[in-house]
């Protein structure tokens, strides 16, 4: 290690350069740092010295990064990432935690588990700043660059090593239509399933996930159309005026506002699966204090909508 040439790098530099490469603009940036403009300015001209790039060139969009900047951003995100933690080491009090937590989460489990997680949050971690994103593929390799921090996914059937992953729940699938729909007065069978359209919600990493690698429109060979969304509610509007089906988890049944003339219907037995959903992040934030204390808060609020669905059956 070059300590005299470390001593001459300040970090703030750094920090500055990730802000830069997450906003694209020297305006935001500035703002996010809380600093003026003409001071951003001078900073990037500093970053462009440090490592002899012009690191962004400007364009209709603001500024764009240089394949150096590009390279540059990844192991940022590791290198700060590790500072922090250094930092907040031993030191970590959820309540006065400022931070910003990203987990990819399907709309669908996120409408379940979500009133529940934040629930927890807004008492323990008032100030935390939670961001879901509901489409995301390639889950592992955001959460291994640190684009995620968590990701609440259908289990697989295995994970690489440097994964760690708790199994959270499952449920079995059910048929949703409308509460006057053809298939309400008869045994919902694989042909008759096959006379209508089907809304297929959008899955992540849809082929890596065991017994998802394909709808069940397809797997049926409807003989109508389809539509995909990643919008449960969405979904749900088009099956109050349509004849479309929807295969989800059953337990969104239990949602009476959501489900509201709405019912759900067995799947034929050939068909009838259970999905397990896991909650799953990289070692890399395995000894994070926040990030240990997040990962148990998804699990004790799961634990606590398991509590409350035993007491309201």
């Amino acid at each position: 290690m070059d300590v005299s040439k470390l001593s001459r790098i300040d970090l703030n530099l750094l920090v500055a350069l990730h802000v830069l490469i997450e906003e694209k603009s020297v305006s935001r940036a500035a703002q996010r740092l809380h600093v003026t403009q003409p001071a951003m300015s001078k900073t990037l001209n500093r970053l462009r010295d440090t490592f002899d790039d012009p690191l962004f060139a400007r364009s209709k969009r603001g500024i764009q990064p240089t394949p150096r900047a590009e390279n540059l951003a990844n192991d940022l995100i590791h290198v700060l990432s590790d500072v922090e933690g250094l930092l907040n080491a031993g030191e970590f009090s959820p309540h006065a935690f400022q931070g910003e937590i990203v987990i990819a989460i399907s709309e669908y489990v996120g409408f379940t588990l979500l009133p529940t997680l934040t629930s927890r949050l807004e008492t323990r971690a008032p100030k935390v700043k939670l961001r879901t994103i509901t489409r995301a593929e390639h889950q592992l390799d955001l959460l291994a660059d640190g684009t995620l921090d968590f990701a609440v996914q259908p289990s697989r059937g295995a994970y690489p090593s440097e994964f760690r992953h708790h199994e959270l729940a499952s449920s079995p699938l059910a048929v949703f239509v409308r509460r006057d729909h053809p298939l309400t007065s008869s045994v919902v069978t694989e042909e008759n399933l096959r006379l209508f359209p089907q809304i297929n919600l959008y899955i992540a990493d849809r082929t890596e996930v065991s017994d998802l690698d394909q709808s069940l429109s397809e797997m049926l060979g409807s003989k109508k159309g389809s539509v995909e969304t990643s919008h449960l509610l969405t979904a749900f509007e088009i099956l109050r005026s349509t004849n479309y089906t929807l295969v989800c988890p059953a337990y969104m049944s239990r949602n009476d506002g959501a489900t509201r003339d709405l019912v759900s219907l067995p799947l034929p037995k050939q068909y009838g699966r259970t999905i397990d959903y896991s909650l799953v992040a990289h070692d890399r934030t395995s000894r994070s204090p926040m990030h240990q204390w997040f990962w148990n808060e998804v699990i004790d609020a799961v634990r606590a909508l398991r509590v409350r669905t035993v007491h309201r059956g």
